[in-house]
């Protein structure tokens, strides 16, 4: 039983840090609720195809920090690939750096 309620204790806490979190940010969210008007650059809440210099495609949707997953291409505003990316036009190359390394991508696709 002592376990078990100190399991549950740590669970409420972390619940109500989480509580707390996001009242803090509400007051600062945005809702995007309209496409940008010109549909051939990228912005927020873009799905944006890019080719590699290996010819393999990948898609990711650019999302705001709290809704980022990576499993399903959803990468954050704040992510170096995603500041890349703002207000890129299709056919552009951006280059990314990672670590030591530098990666290059064409923009084939931009859809809202």
């Amino acid at each position: 039983m002592g376990l078990y309620y100190i399991y549950r204790k740590k669970e409420l806490r972390e619940i109500d840090r989480r509580i707390h979190y996001l009242q803090k940010r509400l007051p600062s969210l945005t809702v995007v609720s309209e496409k940008p008007s010109n549909h051939d650059q990228v912005f927020f809440g873009a799905w944006v195809t890019l080719e590699t210099m290996d010819g393999e495609e990948i898609t990711y949707r650019i999302v705001g920090a709290d809704e980022i997953d990576t499993t399903g291409g959803l990468i954050s505003l704040d992510s170096p690939l995603a500041k890349a990316l703002l207000k890129k036009m299709l056919d552009d190359e951006i280059a990314v750096r990672h670590a030591e390394q530098e990666t290059r991508y064409y923009i084939t696709a931009i859809r809202y």
